[in-house]
């Protein structure tokens, strides 16, 4: 009788020392915090300004329904011509601005481009609609030409790059103007792109017109950057 008492308590401790030893096994390894919870987000087309895009193709919003059209500063002629997605277009303008005394004008869509318009990864948007389909990119501007036009002997255009080529909200200024005996120099804004024959596709569309080699600036260019190739330019 004793023995049995002694083998039933031996086993009852050896039970209690084993669920002791698995309580303290440590637990295996789980996802952190910062675990990727998706996929990534696209590189922006251009967007890109730019892009087609942030824009998103992305530059703040250029939502106004009015067309600045400022008066010329002093008695420069150049003339800062631009559309912008999300706004760094709109900056480099500014700059090119300030470096020249020039005027700005801005090229606004009657129809606007909003966040959705511009969100270049969905493939039902505005702007990936507009970019599968060539015969939807002929966009109206609330006002293609300046005034004064005449007067400016030297025209900057500015946009953003998407997929590769200039901004199709620009295409209407280049074909209803006459470029003749001025200077036009292109300038756009991409996350990577590079200006690629942006350029050379409005020269071709505008028939007329000297059409210098343009630039690329990225969307954190500095004003001093924007100086430094308006003085190489040597036109003002």
């Amino acid at each position: 009788m004793k023995k049995f008492f002694a083998m039933l308590m031996s086993l009852v401790l050896c039970m209690g020392m084993a669920a002791f030893a698995a309580c303290s096994t440590e637990p295996e390894n789980v996802p952190g915090d910062d675990a990727q919870m998706g996929g990534q987000t696209p590189e922006q087309g251009g967007s890109q300004e730019e892009g087609a895009g942030n824009e998103q193709t992305g530059d703040d919003e250029d939502t106004d329904d009015e067309t600045p059209d400022e008066t010329p500063s002093g008695e420069s002629n150049v003339l800062i011509v631009y559309f912008s997605a999300t706004g760094n277009t709109e900056t480099i303008a500014g700059y090119i601005a300030d470096a020249t005394g020039g005027t700005i004008f801005e090229l606004v869509p009657v129809d606007p481009y909003t966040s959705e318009d511009l969100n270049y990864g969905n493939r039902e948007s505005r702007v990936y609609r507009e970019y599968l389909d060539e015969s939807l990119r002929n966009v109206e501007l609330v006002s293609a030409t300046p005034e004064n036009w005449e007067a400016y002997d030297t025209v900057f255009i500015g946009y953003p790059i998407w997929w590769g080529i200039a901004a199709w909200p620009v295409n209407n200024f280049v074909t209803e103007n006459d470029f003749t005996g001025k200077t036009v120099i292109p300038f756009c804004t991409s996350a990577s792109s590079g200006l690629g024959q942006s350029g050379e596709l409005l020269a071709e569309a505008a028939g007329t017109g000297n059409w210098l080699e343009g630039m690329r600036f990225r969307s954190s260019a500095s004003e001093n950057d924007v100086r430094t190739w308006i003085e190489n330019l040597n036109i003002v």
